[in-house]
């Protein structure tokens, strides 16, 4: 039928043709998800030491943080199609080349602009990196079973890269110097582009086909002015000029993006058609929703040790750390569990993990012990994300005709990305109420305590949600696992 006629521009390799072993090829799209991850989080405990040497003034610190994030879910989307248009392969090696370089000019930088320009350009690379590394396993991976595998390490990886950011920001930082956390980013890179080319096939462009141009435009500039605008309520009222003005240019440009895609693009950077395929309409609404569900859990539950508990950066990261383990544990664990149980039953179950931990997580308050008040609750959360998460971008990109594989990993991830960053500004401002003048310990923990209990309805609105995704298949693709 028409309707699954591919449009990319990507020759795909036949399969007899991959001859790279399937460990290989998933330790890459591995060890490129962790990078990405690793650099959203591993600047944050630097952020002290950099203010003092490059004098930020006012609120410009926060876009060391805010210019990577902003760029990565802003560019996504555009970084989705360039690797069905262009490849996994070449795509993939320029987002490293160019997260390197940005990495380089980071860890060299002797202005406050200068930083906040690489970290920008960093966010560009990761946005190429991420949806490329999902085109990889989509491409090598294509039995039910290996794909589910592939993305339960996948997302293991990204545990890792979270949990290892702030160790590994704190201990260069404090034994070497805050540039060592960009300028370590050189080394690996370098590392990875020499296995991009070397374990992954070359694909074959139609040059007859171009890239929509008006389309990238406006998506891009409307994600990141949506964006742009929802980060601005941290120190705005959300009717406020400065936050409601960038979110209602962000939705307008979203609005003439969709139209350029149904009547005037003749080779559209994200296929409408596609938004027809129940995985990844009720898949990428469901991401959205997890966002705010990974906000409330490493974001808020830090905030809680800190601000509450009395715990330092580093002791908050360490008690996480059983979490993030039990995180990386499940994922994998889920894996195989995927095609025996289908999407709605492990949907169902982490959703349970996650009413019961959120739940008993908002009783915790300033007195209350780590052992029983934190980590119990936080390891029924862990589950329920390792349980979640590989599961939802595993029904979102499945059954995508092959051409169409990195636009829709880019739409997976920007719903990701942008459900975090919508999360992050509605939690904070619900947080944050009634604790003006008087932000002691026990007024703090009563604000957490209600982000933890809307997470729990989080938790339930996915599991609802994720009812609407298609059921377990009763007939399996032959499984390809990269050999």
């Amino acid at each position: 039928m028409a309707s699954h006629v591919s449009t990319s521009t990507v020759q795909r390799t036949p399969p007899k043709a991959r001859t790279r072993p399937a460990w290989l090829v998933l330790a890459l799209a591995c060890a490129a998800q962790f990078m990405v991850i690793l650099d959203s989080a591993i600047v944050n405990v630097a952020l002290p030491s950099v203010d003092r040497d490059l004098r930020f003034t006012g609120a410009g610190l926060a876009w060391v943080v805010n210019g990577y994030l902003l760029a990565f879910a802003g560019f996504m989307l555009l970084g989705g199609r360039a690797a069905d248009l262009f490849g996994p392969r070449r795509t993939l090696a320029a987002g490293l080349t160019l997260f390197s370089g940005a990495s380089l000019a980071g860890g060299l930088a002797t202005t406050a602009e200068t930083l906040v320009a690489a970290r920008v350009a960093q966010g560009v690379g990761a946005a190429m990196m991420a949806p490329a590394t999902l085109v990889v396993i989509n491409t090598y991976f294509t039995g039910e079973r290996a794909r589910a595998r592939a993305f339960g390490a996948w997302s293991a990886a990204g545990g890792v890269g979270g949990l290892s950011g702030a160790l590994a920001g704190g201990a260069l930082t404090t034994g070497l110097s805050w540039r060592w956390v960009f300028l370590i980013n050189v080394p690996i890179g370098a590392v990875l582009i020499a296995l991009t080319l070397t374990a992954l096939t070359a694909t074959r462009t139609d040059r007859t086909q171009s890239l929509d141009i008006v389309g990238a435009v406006t998506a891009t500039a409307g994600l990141a002015a949506l964006i742009y605008g929802v980060m601005r309520t941290a120190d705005h009222a959300w009717t406020s000029a400065q936050a409601a003005g960038p979110i209602a240019g962000g939705v307008l440009l979203l609005a003439v993006f969709a139209l350029v895609e149904a009547r005037f693009a003749r080779q559209p950077i994200m296929p409408l058609r596609l938004l027809r395929l129940r995985g990844v309409a009720v898949g990428g609404g469901a991401l959205l929703l997890f966002g705010g569900i990974g906000i409330a859990m490493w974001y808020f539950t830090s905030l809680f040790l800190q601000d509450v508990l009395g715990y330092s950066a580093l002791k908050s990261g360490l008690g996480q750390t059983p979490a993030a383990a039990v995180f990386m544990l499940t994922a994998r664990w889920a894996a195989p569990l995927l095609p025996r149980l289908g999407v709605r039953a492990l949907l169902a179950a982490g959703s349970l993990a996650f009413l019961a931990g959120f739940g008993w997580l908002s009783q915790a308050h300033a007195g209350t012990g780590y052992a029983v008040g934190v980590l119990g609750p936080t390891l029924l959360i862990a589950v329920g994300i390792g349980l979640t998460f590989p599961t939802l971008m595993a029904a979102t990109t499945a059954g995508v005709p092959g051409g169409d594989a990195g636009v829709v990993g880019g739409l997976a991830a920007t719903s990701n990305q942008v459900g975090g960053a919508i999360g992050l500004a509605v939690l904070a401002t619900v947080a944050g109420a009634g604790v003006e003048g008087k932000a002691t310990p026990a007024v703090l923990a009563a604000g957490y305590d209600r982000v933890f209990l809307i997470a729990a309805g989080l938790g339930v609105a996915i599991a609802v949600v994720g009812m609407l995704l298609p059921g377990r298949r009763r007939a399996e693709a032959p499984e390809h696992d990269g050999h």
